[in-house]
């Protein structure tokens, strides 16, 4: 399977928290904000992921785009840049850049494909990471439910 691109939401509970709070979801770098809420990241060239039938995967991909929360004047900001989907003797991981200077990468959730549809379309649960934990503002702890990623 070849996949063009990843829809991501996050956290629907906590985009609804920013915007609540009068802050601001902005994607940019290519991602775009469908009418749901959930975001679109287009796929870089050159990736090799490969998920089969029973959902065992091979191979990563990158996204482009990054996404912003931002609200309570500047206390509560989170970016994530540059997604990725890493397959390992793990399991399929998320990761994305991290830190200040963007060099590194960190596991933001580890994943299970929850659905193998037609139309090479993959549904992915997501359980946020210790380090996805400090990279979403500290709200959620490790094992917590994000919003499934769709591949397609």
């Amino acid at each position: 399977m070849r996949f063009s691109q990843l829809t991501w939401g996050v956290k629907a509970s906590f985009r609804s928290y920013v915007e609540a709070a009068g802050g601001s979801v902005t994607v940019t770098d290519g991602a775009v904000r469908i009418e749901d809420g959930t975001i679109t990241f287009p796929a870089e060239p050159g990736g090799d992921l490969a998920i089969a039938a029973d959902g065992t995967a091979t191979g990563a991909m990158r996204f482009l785009g990054t996404v912003s929360f931002d609200a309570h004047g500047g206390m509560l900001k989170s970016t994530l840049t540059e997604l990725g989907l890493d397959a390992g003797e793990g399991g399929l991981v998320l990761t994305a850049l991290e830190g200040p200077m963007n060099k590194d990468r960190c596991t933001v959730a580890e994943l299970e494909a929850i659905e193998i549809g037609a139309n090479n379309v993959v549904r992915l649960g997501a359980k946020i990471t210790l380090d996805g934990m400090y990279q979403i503002a500290d709200n959620y702890p490790p094992g917590t439910e994000l919003d499934p990623l769709i591949l397609g």
